[in-house]
């Protein structure tokens, strides 16, 4: 008889811990509700994004993957990450686009699907976005434009005879880099005795930026001044400046490391630092208040900004 009820007892433990195990795979194998595709982890920019998102998922105790593209130009591998995170049964997804169009396609079959998409510092084009069918649930962005005049106008404060400057534009048809370079325009025209030389891109890359700059330099002999829409273009044409042996005052945007330790050195004349932590927190918010409140995809809808602040760094 004890050995009958040891032999029930045994069995019923041992059901138990197979079926705790099984409950215990299955919970594992569930798929995270929230990522993130961003376009890169090679640049400080998006590194300090992706800080952002991990402390506010922290904060709100959730949890959120983070996809990077290998680089800056990797549009096919960002659209294959985004189309990876759909299949994978995330409910809420960020995005930072590599173009303002790439990745359109992609976020229509999300909302098909009902996931929801958060558009996090590179917009996305919402006309084009539109057409397909697509929608996104909010913005979040530094106003670029407003980082363009902030740059501009203090290499304007700078040159109080005004002189011939020049602007190094991000990739072109990029938003955000549109944004800055119309910006620093409309700073550099306003201003009394200015006269904007050039005005090229170097798509975000430095030595395409040392090229650039050094082909302005050239070109232009008085060039007093050159506002570059990102700091890993301005460290290159701080390169060409140094050669051309010339006092000629370069501005960067975005307070990379590397540009704020140039700036402290008395290289660099400024950055403008965006609070990269703060863009990608901010997009997390949305995310979870997004998929908190679940509302209708609609591709009508008028879509909510959020901005986070930027500021001039100097020595």
């Amino acid at each position: 008889m004890k050995k009958r009820i040891f032999a029930a007892l045994f069995a019923a433990f041992a059901f138990a811990a197979v079926f705790t195990a099984v409950s215990a795979s299955c919970k594992k194998e569930q798929p995270n509700e929230y990522a993130v595709v961003i376009k890169t982890l090679a640049s400080p920019f998006w590194r300090g994004i992706q800080e952002g998102v991990e402390g506010k998922a922290k904060e709100l105790g959730i949890k959120v993957d983070v996809y990077a593209a290998n680089s800056e130009d990797d549009i096919e591998g960002q659209v294959q990450l985004l189309e990876n995170c759909i299949s994978k049964g995330y409910k809420v997804i960020g995005v930072s686009p590599i173009s303002p169009v790439n990745l359109n396609a992609v976020i229509a079959q999300a909302a098909k699907k009902g996931v929801y998409v958060i558009n996090i510092d590179e917009m996305v084009n919402l006309e084009n976005l539109k057409s397909q069918g697509g929608a996104v649930q909010g913005f979040c962005a530094t106003d670029n434009v407003e980082v363009g005049r902030i740059g501009a106008g203090y290499i304007v404060s700078l040159l109080p005879g005004g002189g011939q400057v020049a602007i190094i534009e991000g990739m072109a048809g990029n938003k955000s880099g549109e944004d800055r370079k119309n910006g620093a325009a409309e700073a550099f025209r306003n201003a009394s005795g200015f006269e904007i030389a050039a005005s090229q891109a170097a798509d975000w890359d430095r030595t395409k930026a040392f090229d650039v700059a050094n082909s302005i330099i050239t070109r232009f002999p008085d060039i007093k001044g050159i506002y570059c829409c990102n700091d890993t273009m301005a460290m290159g044409a701080l390169e060409a400046v140094k050669r051309s042996g010339k006092t000629i005052i370069v501005v960067g945007t975005d307070g990379n490391e590397d540009a704020v330790l140039s700036v402290k050195a008395g290289e660099l004349a400024a950055t403008v630092a965006q609070d990269t932590r703060g863009i990608g927190g901010i997009g997390v918010q949305l995310m979870y208040d997004t998929y908190k409140n679940k509302p209708k995809i609609d591709p009508n809808a008028e879509v909510p900004f959020v901005g986070a602040k930027a500021q001039l760094v100097t020595k």
